[in-house]
C-alpha cells in the first residue's frame, strides 16, 4: 500500500513467536541504531501485547514498525491526523477491529526518539522500557483499543499494564487517574482512505 508512511531502507521480517506475526521492523533514523539490537525488545513487547489483547490477528498478518525521529512524525501527524508537531506513537490500523482476524496486514506503528527520550527521562523510566510501553500501546490501537473515554481509556491501560508486567516492566499508570480524552501516551491515528473499505 502507498498511503502508509514507510522508509526507503528494507529492513528482513521476521516471525514472531506469540501470535505467528510477520515484523517488518524499518529504522528511518540513525540514532535508533546507536541504541543497539532493538528487535528482541519490540518482539517480546509485541508477544505481551497479544497476550492481553482481546483481538487475536491472523496467523502471518504483517505488522509494520517504523522508528523515526521528531521531524518525520511531525510530518506524518500534520498529514494524517492535522496536528503539526510530533508524538511519540502514531497507529495506523489497516483494517477496522472486525476485520483483524481475517486480514493479513494488522497496519503501522511509527515512534520518535526524541519524543521517546525526553518522556522516558521526564519520567524517570528507562528509554527501553517506554519504547516497550508505547510499542504495546500503538498495538493495541492496531486491535481496535482505544482511550477516547474514561471506560476505554481504563481498559486499554489494564491491557497496557498486564503486558507490561509479563516483561517485568512496573505499571506506568501507577499514581494517576485516566481523564476521559486524554491520549496516553499518544494517539492512534485513523488511516485516510480514498474509497470505502471493501
Amino acid at each position: 500500500m502507498n498511503d502508509r508512511p514507510r522508509s526507503r531502507r528494507a529492513a528482513p521480517r521476521s516471525e514472531l513467536p506469540a501470535g505467528g506475526l510477520t515484523l517488518e521492523l524499518r529504522l528511518q533514523s540513525r540514532r535508533w541504531r546507536e541504541l543497539g539490537d532493538l528487535r528482541p525488545r519490540i518482539e517480546a513487547a509485541i508477544a505481551a501485547g497479544l497476550a492481553e489483547a482481546r483481538l487475536t490477528p491472523l496467523a502471518g498478518a504483517e505488522l509494520s514498525l517504523l522508528l523515526t525521529d521528531d521531524k518525520r512524525i511531525r510530518a506524518v501527524n500534520r498529514e494524517w491526523r492535522g496536528f503539526d508537531k510530533p508524538t511519540n506513537v502514531l497507529s495506523f490500523p489497516a483494517v477496522p477491529p472486525e476485520r483483524v482476524a481475517a486480514s493479513p496486514v494488522l497496519g503501522d506503528i511509527v515512534l520518535a526518539l526524541e519524543t521517546l527520550t525526553r518522556e522516558a527521562e521526564a519520567e524517570g523510566k528507562s528509554l527501553g522500557d517506554h519504547l516497550s510501553h508505547l510499542v504495546i500501546h500503538g498495538l493495541l490501537h492496531l486491535l481496535g483499543e482505544d482511550h477516547e473515554t474514561e471506560a476505554e481509556a481504563q481498559r486499554m491501560e489494564a491491557m497496557e499494564t498486564a503486558a507490561l508486567a509479563r516483561l517485568g516492566i512496573a505499571d506506568p499508570y501507577a499514581g494517576s487517574d485516566p481523564e476521559p480524552t486524554r491520549p496516553p501516551p499518544g494517539a492512534a491515528a485513523s488511516k485516510k482512505q480514498s474509497s470505502p473499505a471493501p
